[in-house]
């Protein structure tokens, strides 16, 4: 569905911006939150449908809560 894929993307690009707001390269968000830069890469460029274990964890990482994750996102 070309909407979801929009939703991915939308949301690769808040990650995105969470991260260069704290200078922090795709491998230091991978190390903060236990997850592959690859993967990290792949959830910027909307290629992957995280999943709610990451969500969290990425959250917590980016240091902002799951509501602020999400904050303008349709």
């Amino acid at each position: 569905m070309a909407h979801d894929a929009d939703f991915l993307i939308q949301f690769g690009k808040r990650i995105r911006s969470l991260r260069k707001r704290k200078s922090w390269s795709q491998e230091d968000l991978g190390l903060e939150c236990d997850l592959d830069q690859t993967y990290i890469s792949g959830i910027e460029r909307g290629k992957r449908n995280v999943s709610l274990q990451n969500i969290r964890a990425l959250a917590q990482a980016l240091e902002v809560t799951l509501s602020e994750l999400f904050d303008n996102l349709n």
